[in-house]
């Protein structure tokens, strides 16, 4: 993860100072804390009518050649459903609906140190399946020929969607 060594405001050094019951990075010339926040994303749990569920592998790291949920960072001024079917689009070739919320949680990034998830859940959908953007494979998957998914969070939302509002049920759940 890059280090943080100037001030994103006025270019001025950072120091750590405690600041508001924690350690933080600080910009003695700003007089401010810079607050370091989670990078927000969203991810799609899109099935079709025989309870399938659509994956895309990936083409970039992190986790390169391994299976994910169509999804990816939110961009500035989208919501995060607005972000979540754009990368449906952008990744599967899919225009989709959401059905519902399924949660949020988060993961560790190598990279961000912490992405905040947004999971949704997608039942409606049309337009041709196609890899696009940042995907080198998109697939159908049964519950019960899962492969290894990229990332917990994802994983989380499969297994959220598998217990609570799926048909089928993967045998390792």
């Amino acid at each position: 993860m890059l280090k943080k060594t100037h001030c994103h405001f006025c270019g001025g050094l950072l120091s750590k100072k405690y600041h508001e019951g924690r350690q933080r990075l600080y910009c003695d010339a700003c007089q401010m804390p810079i607050y370091e926040n989670p990078v927000p994303a969203t991810c799609m749990v899109t099935v079709d009518a025989r309870d399938r569920l659509l994956l895309v592998k990936r083409s970039v790291d992190p986790k390169k050649g391994w299976w994910c949920l169509p999804g990816g960072f939110m961009e500035l001024g989208e919501t995060p459903e607005q972000g979540g079917l754009r990368e449906l689009a952008e990744e599967t070739g899919l225009k989709g609906k959401i059905d519902m919320l399924l949660g949020v949680t988060s993961n560790h990034s190598t990279l961000y140190e912490t992405v905040m998830m947004t999971g949704f859940l997608v039942r409606s959908f049309s337009g041709n399946l196609v890899a696009g953007d940042d995907a080198d494979a998109v697939a159908w998957f049964t519950a019960d020929d899962l492969p290894e998914i990229a990332f917990d969070s994802h994983w989380k939302f499969i297994k959220l969607y598998y217990s609570a509002y799926a048909n089928t049920r993967p045998s390792d759940l």
